[in-house]
């Protein structure tokens, strides 16, 4: 259903710096890219994200409330997009680990949980067996 997702930035080329790391993690690229707008993922592929300047000229914030969330394969690529985030200008808001208590069939959410550099909060998570 969603197609992508659009986080606002202040600087677009810091922006890029820190989704192009992000994409590579999990082995997508640049879609469009635009003097005010880079948008990562497959044509044909599920959703994607993209940075933008805002339409209105006034600066970007962040949504109070508003994450996206990342689905990774495995909990060594969660701790690798979180590695990613942080090296790349990101700050922490969770590291990578188990939430909440498993499931009747024995799963558990695992994520970790960052900001970009302009603060838009993401999450990198999965559905995993108990360790």
């Amino acid at each position: 259903m969603i197609g992508y997702v659009t986080l606002g930035t202040n600087d677009l080329a810091r922006a890029a710096k820190f989704y192009d790391a992000i994409a590579a993690e999990m082995g997508v690229g640049r879609m469009m890219d635009f003097d005010t707008f880079i948008a990562w993922g497959k044509w044909d592929g599920g959703a994607g994200i993209a940075a933008t300047k805002p339409f209105d000229g006034e600066a970007a914030s962040v949504g109070n409330g508003t994450m996206v969330a990342l689905e990774a394969k495995d909990r060594d690529q969660v701790q690798r997009l979180y590695d990613i985030a942080l090296s790349h200008g990101g700050s922490d808001e969770g590291a990578p680990g188990p939430r909440g208590e498993p499931d009747e069939n024995g799963m558990v959410f695992y994520a970790a949980y960052f900001r970009d550099p302009d603060g838009n909060k993401l999450n990198a998570f999965l559905m995993d067996k108990v360790a």
